[in-house]
């Protein structure tokens, strides 16, 4: 008689796949020093919170001040209120998480791998990222502009520099030559490249520089300040202050870095959250202090769009303060330049680290202790974007990367809070466990933010903006008396939940705010990397611990898990927006 065997059938694609999202990563002890591939600790306080301003003050300060003004006139200060209120919510989550996990890079990204999972973590990676690619070449060809006019200061130069030199030379409206842009990424990439000790001096000097010039700017500005100036104060009503706040809520982006420079901080856990929050405090006094001189010197509707803090000073007599300015403005992308191009190597450090990206990214130089790959990496995308592609047309699909990991790590303060973290067996016979129901209030607060953007951005009635936002409300009362609370070690986030939900609700209120090609730039990345995931990042990721699954919703008892939940959390804008649209059709 002929005996059949059977063998154990292998697992199938899908659950392969599953198995792989699902992961999470533990939170693990700061790695010795001496450990090769590791960074160097050369950071202390005073050089976190000169990135964090480094990062922050560029552009924003010099230029968004004046064109935001012009829309909104002297409330613009409380434009820039509004915002950095909002920011500082995001940066205490992000100063609780920088304490939690206070050696490890990554930022965002590796505190999303902590608290979801591992497909999470890659898709707030690759939104963050595309942020930060677009935003270094475009903040490079500003640089190069700004050269190219001192250049032109010395009478041969004048008017006798090509525009595919410097300014940009722009043809079928989406390729522009720029060759100055190139060559400045290439010098700071090989700054970079040679210790973050270099690095670290240069971003001081010319950080220390911009201030002093931005806190001179204010002190003689405040002389020529005339009151009347400031009345109306809000000519245009309260709606343009707020949609004010969602255009320089992106001035203040950049505190973030200071929570990716962990691995290099001599003491992580003290420094990281005094750094974040003290840098962030730094940039919304300076540009508090700005907004009240620059519309108390000119008339709001006489501000220039492209310099209108050199063109004030300009119409007030005052030229040598207009070549300071100047001189700040260089200083200022200058820094944020070069923390941009820091930040974006060190994310790449930490993929490359968990086997999502190629190991050639986690490999660090052996006497400089740096990603020299993952940075050369970093300058070449930056560079052929600067160098060939209109970065102004790019520059529309900016910023949902920054509102997605800054909710993401919302998230993630709550999640790593919760006491029942994981599923127990008396949970299990439970409709729903408690993990289960803390998620589905998350993305019910980063619905109604979406859905309350998406109506005031439409001009709905105020009645539907109060509806969507009491059931926000009520999602954070549940979060609130439904759920128990871990003290963390460290520095402690104040308000948990409350606090967090505040900061995913704003948020997601000024992702609705972004223009319509932001979202689909949303829907075309995600798709992406979730091929790239599923054909690359899945079997080449190192091994690590998997999340709770399998938990039974209410009602119509489907099987899911936490995957599902936190992948659901970072796509919901998308469904959220196609939901508000059809809903404000119809009324």
């Amino acid at each position: 008689m002929q005996r059949h065997v059977t063998s154990s059938p292998s697992p199938s694609c899908y659950s392969r796949f599953w198995s792989s999202a699902t992961r999470s990563k533990p939170i693990s002890p700061p790695p010795d020093s001496s450990v090769r591939d590791s960074l160097a600790r050369q950071l202390g306080l005073f050089d976190l919170i000169l990135i964090g301003v480094g990062a922050s003050i560029g552009a924003g300060i010099f230029v968004v001040t004046g064109t935001v003004a012009r829309d909104t006139g002297p409330g613009v200060t409380l434009s820039f209120i509004i915002a950095g209120a909002s920011c500082v919510l995001n940066a205490l989550c992000y100063a609780e998480l920088a304490s939690r996990l206070p050696a490890v890079v990554g930022g965002a990204y590796m505190y999303a791998y902590s608290a979801f999972n591992e497909l999470t973590a890659f898709l707030v990676f690759t939104q963050l990222m595309l942020d930060y690619h677009i935003g270094a070449a475009s903040i490079a060809r500003s640089l190069a502009g700004y050269w190219v006019s001192v250049l032109e200061l010395i009478p041969f130069l004048n008017d006798n520099i090509p525009s595919w030199a410097g300014h940009g030379d722009t043809f079928l409206h989406l390729f522009s030559i720029n060759i100055f842009a190139p060559i400045i990424l290439g010098l700071l990439t090989v700054v970079l490249c040679r210790g973050v000790g270099e690095s670290s001096i240069l971003n001081s000097i010319m950080t220390v520089t911009k201030v002093l010039i931005v806190i001179f700017v204010i002190i003689v500005g405040s002389f020529k300040v005339d009151d009347a100036n400031w009345s109306p104060f809000a000519p245009n009503g309260a709606k343009s202050i707020l949609t004010g706040a969602t255009v320089v809520f992106f001035a203040y982006v950049g505190f973030d870095a200071v929570a990716n420079s962990a691995e290099e901080s001599k003491r992580p856990q003290r420094d990281l959250p005094l750094g974040i929050i003290g840098s962030l405090m730094i940039c919304v006094g300076l540009y508090i202090a700005v907004c009240l001189v620059i519309t108390g010197m000119v008339p709001y509707e006489h501000l220039g769009e492209e310099a209108p803090l050199a063109n004030a000073f300009t119409s007030k007599g005052l030229k040598y303060v207009s070549v300071l300015i100047s001189c700040g403005a260089i200083a200022g992308l200058t820094t944020t330049l070069l923390v941009g191009l820091y930040v974006q190597s060190r994310l790449y450090l930490g993929l490359g680290r968990d086997g999502l990206l190629p190991a050639i990214f986690a490999k660090v130089h052996p006497m400089r202790q740096t990603p020299v790959h993952s940075q050369v990496w970093v300058g070449l995308i930056a560079s052929i974007l600067a160098g060939f592609l209109n970065v102004h047309v790019l520059s529309h699909v900016l910023s949902v990367g920054s509102l997605t990991g800054y909710s993401v790590v919302s998230a993630c303060v709550v999640t790593l809070r919760w006491k029942d973290n994981k599923i127990s067996n008396s949970d299990s016979t439970k409709h729903i466990s408690n993990r289960a129901e803390g998620i589905f209030c998350l993305i019910a607060i980063a619905c109604c933010g979406c859905a309350t953007g998406i109506l005031f951005r439409f001009g709905a009635s105020f009645v539907y903006l109060i509806i969507a936002s009491v059931i926000a409300v009520s999602a954070g009362a549940t979060l609130y008396l439904r759920q128990a609370y871990t003290d963390p070690p460290g520095f402690s986030c104040p308000g948990v939940p409350i606090l967090p939900s505040i900061s995913i609700f704003i948020n997601i209120f000024l992702f609705a705010q972004l223009h319509y090609e932001a979202w689909v730039r949303f829907v075309v990345l995600n798709i992406v990397s979730l091929s790239v995931y599923a054909f690359y990042g899945q079997f080449h990721a190192k091994p690590v611990t998997v999340s709770p699954t399998m938990v039974l919703l209410v009602k119509f008892r489907f099987v899911t898990n936490d995957w599902a939940f936190s992948a659901i959390t970072v796509s919901i804008p998308l469904y959220v927006t196609l939901f508000s649209l059809l809903l404000y059709a119809l009324l």
